[in-house]
């Protein structure tokens, strides 16, 4: 029995089936395998153009909220980002249940109609003469909205370890979260550590991500066959272990400082300069390009004074490592999530899964920006590791549980058998 749960375990989730054969005949016929790859490639193609898109604007997002407001700071970011995900789980539901008794299609122009006028919202924020930050915040809000799923299907389905369901939602949610409040603080971090420009923080921050992608795509593809030989539990655990090492080394070390931005206090300060150096810095700063801003560590985050530098190869390291777990956690997590709900429609219980996520991407950008522009980065970072040593503990204390609906099935029908046996 249980060479026959690990065997389950490292079967691909979409196996290579032959018409003909019993389970096949049970689950789709031919014509409904073709249908759904179809729709598969179509959602490849989909969740590749939007994440593209998705990619772009994050990360100009903190340089063009501080462009169109100056009133806006890094906790206001975070709702920013957070709103995108509201949006999308409000309207999830609705979507869902307007699918559920009219055509599909029908929700789905819609949906397309209000990313469309979202976006065009979007681009213009920076024109209205005040409140442009709630502009921006309605406008990703109902980008949100409009990128809302709509294949939750009402579906009953038995048998299924709901202490597994819940214990991967969780975990998902964990997963989520992490990447969110990473991809969220990257560019802030990287303007107060390095004292890089608006244009460098865009400009470099997408190329790290960029860089992530492509190593994102190296494990989706080494996953697929390391899992084959020890499992999706175990690349779980490993994925979680690296994604902490990660943030630990993110933990800002050493006796050098950040840059502080000193602009505001400027008028107040009286240098201790002579008069020659404070006309060469005069000349100096008249031919500065003043179009970029002040840059550095702003005076008003007081732990920018006392926090030291987190150097540029830490934030490298990390990113890399991150790069490593992220990825790996995640497809495991959904290969884990539907062999525990088994050859049925998951459609309910995909939505849970999805809501989960949606919850992550809300509270991540919220969280991190909160506590990174108040307590800093070490107490940001020392946090998140705190929270996946939480999921590490509690996929140990369901790691058994774990295991495909088949296995499950199997040894429920062996337990029944027994008792049967014993009674006669």
């Amino acid at each position: 029995m249980a060479s026959q749960g690990v065997g389950s375990e490292q079967e691909p989730l979409l196996g290579d089936h032959t018409s003909g054969s019993r389970e096949w005949d049970i689950i789709e016929t031919e014509e409904h395998y073709k249908s759904r790859w179809r729709s598969i490639r179509i959602l490849y193609l989909t969740m590749f153009l939007s994440s593209i898109g998705f990619s772009i604007v994050i990360m100009s997002i903190w340089p063009y909220l501080q462009k169109i407001d100056q009133t806006a700071d890094a906790s206001f970011l975070g709702w920013v980002i957070a709103s995108f995900s509201i949006g999308q789980m409000v309207a999830s539901p609705l979507f869902g249940l307007w699918s559920n008794h009219r055509p599909r299609k029908e929700p789905l122009i819609v949906s397309i109609f209000i990313s469309v006028a979202a976006n065009c919202l979007y681009s213009y924020v920076h024109v209205p003469a005040s409140h442009n930050k709630y502009y921006m915040l309605a406008a990703r809000g109902l980008v949100g909205f409009g990128a809302a799923r709509t294949d939750e299907v009402q579906v009953s389905q038995g048998n299924i370890d709901h202490v597994a369901v819940v214990a991967t939602n969780v975990l998902f949610f964990v997963i989520l979260f992490i990447f969110a409040l990473f991809e969220t603080i990257l560019t802030p971090l990287t303007m107060d550590m390095y004292a890089w420009t608006q244009e460098q923080a865009v400009l470099y921050n997408g190329i790290i991500l960029a860089a992530l992608g492509v190593e994102a795509v190296v494990i989706f593809m080494g996953v697929k066959l390391l899992s084959k030989k020890v499992g999706e539990r175990a690349l779980l655990l490993g994925g979680l272990i690296v994604v902490w090492v990660g943030f630990f080394i993110l933990l800002p070390w050493g006796s050098q400082f950040p840059k502080i931005q000193w602009e505001d206090l400027h008028n107040n300060s009286i240098p201790n300069t002579t008069f020659g150096e404070i006309v060469v810095g005069f000349w100096k700063s008249a031919k500065e390009d003043h179009n970029d801003g002040p840059v550095g560590c702003p005076i008003e985050q007081a732990w920018c004074l006392y926090t030291p530098v987190i150097h540029l190869a830490q934030l490298l390291t990390a990113g890399v490592l991150i790069g490593i777990g992220y990825p790996a956690c995640n497809v495991m997590s959904y290969t884990l999530y539907s062999k525990i709900l088994g050859p049925k429609p998951q459609g309910v219980y995909m939505g849970w899964l999805t809501a989960s996520g949606s919850g992550a991407r809300i509270l991540g950008p919220v969280f991190i920006s909160h506590v990174y522009t108040y307590l800093g980065p070490r107490w940001a970072f020392s946090l998140v590791c705190g929270m996946v040593v939480l999921a590490i503990s509690l996929l140990g204390a369901v790691y058994k549980r774990l295991i495909p609906f088949s296995v499950r099935c199997e040894r429920s029908q062996g337990d029944s058998s027994s008792t049967v046996v014993g009674h006669t």
